[in-house]
């Protein structure tokens, strides 16, 4: 999608040095992107409490599994 936009110059100069982007294209990608990973990650934490897990669950050896498996 083609749009023109007028940036902050602080903001942009500021994210550039922050993201290595060589473009303005690729650093607003990468911003929407950023965006979005966080919403989403943010929503994940709207189900904190709502999540239940059995009570023989034992995390602990979940991990023992996954590192003799690897």
């Amino acid at each position: 999608m083609r749009t023109n936009v007028v940036l902050n110059n602080k903001l942009v100069e500021e994210a550039f040095s922050l993201t290595g982007a060589r473009t303005k294209r690729e650093l607003i990608d990468l911003a929407l992107q950023e965006l979005i990973r966080v919403r989403r990650k943010k929503d994940l934490t709207e189900l904190a409490g709502r999540v239940h897990l059995r009570e023989d669950f034992d995390h602990k050896a979940m991990r023992t599994l996954s590192r003799d498996s690897g």
